[in-house]
């Protein structure tokens, strides 16, 4: 099974809410990339996400936390892709301590869960 992962730092242009909180939306445009590149490693197209069968918030997430958003295809249909991800907060900002002080954590923070079908369609997929 093939994976796609990647890590960014969330930024204050992140933060939609008091506290330099993380819009929960900000997650699934993560996940989006991780569906492309997925597309792409698979199909050697784009694609198209079509819905999210699920999605769990199960964390905070604030300006300074990095997030590691990893996904993996779980079925592949003639057109369709079932997909899983998970976004786990790595290191987290400790503005208790200070205004730049972060640690990294020993065990990442499972911060969101979602699954979603993207499809490719026949004429485009190259694979």
């Amino acid at each position: 099974m093939e994976k796609a992962i990647i890590r960014l730092r969330m930024s204050t242009q992140d933060a939609h809410y008091g506290g330099n909180l993380v819009d929960g939306a900000r997650m699934l445009g993560l996940f989006g990339d991780v569906a492309t590149e997925l597309l792409i490693r698979h199909d050697g197209d784009e694609g198209l996400f079509v819905a999210y069968d699920s999605v769990e918030f199960l964390a905070p997430v604030f300006a300074g936390d990095y997030i590691e958003a990893e996904g993996y295809i779980e079925k592949t249909g003639n057109t369709s892709r079932k997909m899983k991800f998970e976004a786990r907060k790595v290191i987290q900002s400790r503005p208790d301590i200070s205004d730049s002080a972060a640690e990294v954590l020993e065990t990442p923070i499972v911060v969101c869960r979602a699954s979603g079908t993207c499809v490719v369609p026949k004429d485009k997929q190259r694979k």
